[in-house]
C-alpha cells in the first residue's frame, strides 16, 4: 500500500454550478450556503472567478482560482458539472456474497458489460455460488471463513487491477448504464468515491399498489436512499454518508495505507467509517442521484425491525472512531432553550429567546450585509427555529424516548407538547412525500422505525460504555472563530468580518437524526440510520 494524498486544488477546466441552496448578497461578494451553513466574503478576484463559473466558464489554471474552487466544492456552495472521465473498461465490479444465489444471479444479470469478481464469503454451498457466477462470466474468489462484508470487500479490492472498483451488494439489481452518471466524477482527481441513489426494486409485472404497508414505507423512507439532491459526502453535509451497497471507489485512494480499506472489526457501519476516513484525508466523495441502483429491501416486519436495531448499534463505535460526529442532536442552544421553554408551558418566554437570538444574528450580519441584516437574520432565524423543533421531535423518538416517556407520565403538562414534537416530523414527512399509504400507517411505520433504531443506539452505548451518541451538542453565538479562508487567501476569499458565520450551520439550523428523512432540511447525525451491516 502507498500513502495517497488528495489533490488540493481543483482541476483546470472543471466546471461548477451554484448549489440550489446558495444565496448571494451584495452583488455576489458574499456567499451564504453550504452545509453546515457558512458565509464567505470574496475579494474582487474571487468575485470575478465565481461569477464566471456560474456562467459556465471553466476553472482556470491559476492556483488561487483552483484553491477557491476546491473550497467551494468542499463546503457545498458549489456543485461540479462532471464531464469526461474513465469508461466501463476502467471498472471492476466486486460483489461480496454468502449463499443467496438467487439474489446473486439477478444482480449479475445486469453486469454483462463489466469485469466482475464475486467474493464467496464462506458460503455453506460454495458450488452453487460458483455456478451462478460462472454462468454470468464472473470470476470467483473464495474465502474459507466468513468474515463479513468488510473483509469480503477488502479481499475483492486486493484482486482488482483496474483504476476503479464498484462495490455492489448481492441484493442490488443494477440496470444497464448505471455507472454512466458516476464515472465522469472521476475526471476530478480529488474524487475518491461516488455513490448512486438506492431505489426499491420493482419486479417486472408487479402490480402497482399491491405491496404491503412496510414495502410502501421502505419505498419512500429506506435508510439506503439518500434523496434527490446531489452533494458532497462528509460528516455535517446534506448527505453525511452513503451506503456501501453500491459504491464506486478509486483504487489508489481505497488501498492507500492511510485509508486502509474497510474496517473488518466493525460488524455494522463499516462503510460509513470508510467514507468518513476518505473525507478526513481530504478526498471528495460524491453522491449522484442521477445514477440509480435498485435494491431488494427487507419488507418482513421481524427481519426489518431487527435490521433497524442493528443499524442503531453502529452509532457508538462510529462516535468513538470519529469523535464529535454523532451527538444525539447538534443545534443552536438558543433554539433548544426556546423550544424547551415552550414545552414547559412558557411560549412567550420561548418567543423572547428566539427574538434575542435573531438580534444577535443581525448584529453579526450587519458588518457584511448592511441594511439587509435584519431581513436576512429574520429569515434565517425563523426557518432555523422551525427546523430546530423538527430536529428535537426526531431526536425524542430516535434517541431520547426512554427518558421522555417517563417524564411525560410523571409530569402531565409535558404530555401534549412532547407528543406534538414527536408527531410533527412524521406528519410533515407524509405531507411532503405523499407516499402511497395513508398518514396513519406512514406515521406508525416511521415511529416504529425510530423506536427500533433507538433501541440499537442504547444497546450500542451500553456495549461500548459511552453515552456520547445520546448527548446533545449545543452551539452558542459567543466567542471568535477562525475564518472560513484566511484573509488574503488565494482567489480573493477573505474572512467575513470579525467572526466566521460557519456557526450558523449548528447555531441556526442544527443537525440531528433523520430530521425529515428525504426532505433533509438539515444535515444528519446519529439518527440518520447509521447504520447497517450491508447485506451480502
Amino acid at each position: 500500500m502507498t500513502s495517497t494524498v488528495a489533490p488540493r486544488g481543483a482541476t483546470e477546466g472543471l466546471r461548477l454550478r451554484p448549489d440550489p441552496g446558495l444565496r448571494t448578497l451584495r452583488g455576489g461578494t458574499i456567499l451564504l450556503g453550504g452545509s453546515p451553513l457558512r458565509m464567505l466574503r470574496l475579494g474582487p478576484a474571487g468575485t470575478r472567478h465565481v461569477a464566471g463559473w456560474w456562467h459556465g466558464a471553466p476553472v482556470a489554471a491559476a492556483p488561487g482560482a483552483q484553491a477557491l474552487a476546491r473550497r467551494l466544492l468542499w463546503i457545498g456552495i458549489a456543485q461540479p458539472v462532471p464531464a469526461g472521465g474513465p469508461g466501463p473498461a476502467d471498472v471492476t465490479v466486486v460483489i461480496p456474497v454468502r449463499d443467496r444465489t438467487a439474489e446473486l444471479a439477478l444482480c449479475l444479470a445486469g453486469l454483462s458489460e463489466y469485469r466482475v469478481i464475486v467474493v464467496d464469503d464462506g458460503s455453506r454451498d460454495p458450488a452453487a455460488v460458483a455456478a451462478a457466477a460462472m454462468a454470468a462470466g464472473a470470476h470467483v474468489v473464495r474465502r474459507a471463513v466468513n468474515g463479513g462484508p468488510a473483509a469480503a470487500r477488502n479481499t475483492g479490492l486486493a484482486a482488482v487491477n483496474t483504476p476503479l472498483v464498484a462495490f455492489l451488494d448481492s441484493d442490488c439489481v443494477p440496470a444497464p448504464g448505471w455507472l454512466d452518471p458516476l464515472l465522469p466524477h472521476f475526471a476530478d482527481p480529488a474524487v475518491a468515491a461516488a455513490a448512486p441513489r438506492i431505489v426499491p426494486y420493482a419486479p417486472d409485472g408487479a402490480a402497482a399498489g399491491a405491496a404491503g404497508w412496510l414495502a410502501k414505507y421502505e419505498g419512500v423512507s429506506s435508510t439506503l436512499d439518500m434523496g434527490q439532491v446531489p452533494s458532497i459526502v462528509r460528516p455535517g453535509s446534506k448527505v453525511p454518508y452513503v451506503p456501501g451497497a453500491a459504491l464506486v471507489v478509486r483504487v489508489a485512494a481505497a488501498g492507500a495505507k492511510d485509508a486502509g480499506g474497510f474496517a473488518e472489526h466493525l460488524p455494522v457501519g463499516e462503510d460509513v467509517d470508510f467514507v468518513w476516513r476518505l473525507a478526513g484525508l481530504g478526498w471528495h466523495v460524491r453522491y449522484e442521484p442521477a445514477a440509480a441502483v435498485a435494491h431488494q429491501h427487507r419488507v418482513r416486519l421481524a427481519s426489518w425491525f431487527s435490521r433497524r436495531m442493528e443499524y442503531g448499534t453502529s452509532a457508538a463505535p462510529l462516535e468513538l472512531r470519529h469523535p464529535g460526529t454523532l451527538p444525539a442532536v447538534a443545534m443552536s442552544g438558543w433554539s433548544a432553550t426556546a423550544w424547551a421553554a415552550a414545552a414547559l408551558g412558557y411560549p412567550l418566554a420561548g418567543a423572547g429567546i428566539a427574538a434575542a437570538a435573531t438580534g444577535l444574528l443581525a448584529r453579526r450580519l450587519a458588518p457584511l450585509t448592511g441594511a439587509g441584516a435584519w431581513p436576512a437574520a429574520t429569515r434565517l432565524a425563523a426557518g432555523g427555529t422551525v427546523a430546530a423543533g423538527r430536529l428535537l421531535g426526531s431526536t425524542l423518538s430516535r434517541a431520547w424516548w426512554p427518558v421522555a416517556l417517563p417524564a411525560a407520565v410523571a409530569v402531565p403538562r409535558l404530555r401534549l407538547p412532547l407528543a406534538a414534537l414527536v408527531l410533527a416530523p412524521p406528519v410533515l414527512g407524509w405531507r411532503e412525500r405523499r407516499p402511497p399509504m395513508d398518514p396513519v400507517r406512514y406515521v406508525s411505520a416511521r415511529l416504529l422505525d425510530d423506536v427500533a433504531y433507538s433501541l440499537g443506539v442504547w444497546q450500542g452505548c451500553v456495549r461500548h460504555r459511552t453515552a456520547r451518541p445520546l448527548l446533545p451538542h449545543l452551539t452558542w453565538l459567543t466567542g471568535p472563530a477562525s475564518p472560513v479562508l484566511p484573509a488574503g487567501a488565494p482567489g480573493g476569499a477573505r474572512a467575513p468580518g470579525p467572526r466566521r458565520l460557519a456557526w450558523a450551520g449548528a447555531a441556526i439550523y442544527g443537525r440531528a437524526g433523520r430530521a425529515a428523512r428525504r426532505s433533509r432540511p438539515a444535515p444528519a447525525g446519529p439518527g440518520n440510520s447509521l447504520r447497517r451491516q450491508p447485506e451480502q
